[in-house]
């Protein structure tokens, strides 16, 4: 049984290690300089900032995944794309181990719940096509495409691309 709750402060710097773990099958995927780029973003302390929701998945009081909810108008890309105006999934983790288990549906969902009473009608992602699971399972989610808040972090032609869901459509 996967149980979600919010990380505890002791438990901070094993999710940034996970993080990594769980992020690492992609490094073959892209250029070397791409992968130190996302290797540092979602190792850093980007999930301290004012607001930000760190949630954690647990199977038999062992974190499996997490997730970071990163408040409506923060910077959760520092300054690679706009504020939006509804809270927005970050680095989603779920460890090789863990997988197909449900847990990052299960994280997906409280983000989700948390968003809806929060009051907000929308929340919203982002990821690159290397990340294939992740890109399916948000799709098959009801996540749709707005490419108009896509970026491109490294220069190197790998599109980090925007996705919104309604929540209201959300059960």
């Amino acid at each position: 049984m996967i149980a979600i709750r919010q990380a505890l402060p002791g438990e901070i710097e094993s999710i940034r290690e996970q993080r990594i773990k769980s992020y690492e099958e992609h490094a073959k995927k892209i250029p070397a300089e791409h992968w130190e780029a996302l290797k540092s973003a979602v190792s850093s302390n980007a999930d301290e900032q004012e607001g930000v929701e760190l949630i954690v998945a647990v199977e038999e009081e062992e974190v499996i995944g997490s997730v970071a909810l990163f408040p409506a108008r923060s910077d959760a890309y520092k300054g690679l794309v706009d504020m939006l105006d509804y809270p927005e999934i970050r680095m989603l983790a779920v460890t090789p181990q863990a997988r197909n288990k449900g847990a990052a549906k299960a994280l997906i969902n409280e983000c989700i719940r948390r968003t809806k009473e929060s009051g907000h009608s929308y929340i919203g992602l982002h990821t690159a096509d290397f990340m294939e699971a992740a890109v399916h399972l948000y799709e098959r989610l009801g996540f749709v495409r707005l490419p108009q808040f896509d970026f491109e972090p490294a220069g190197d032609g790998i599109i980090v691309k925007a996705y919104r869901l309604a929540v209201d459509k959300c059960k």
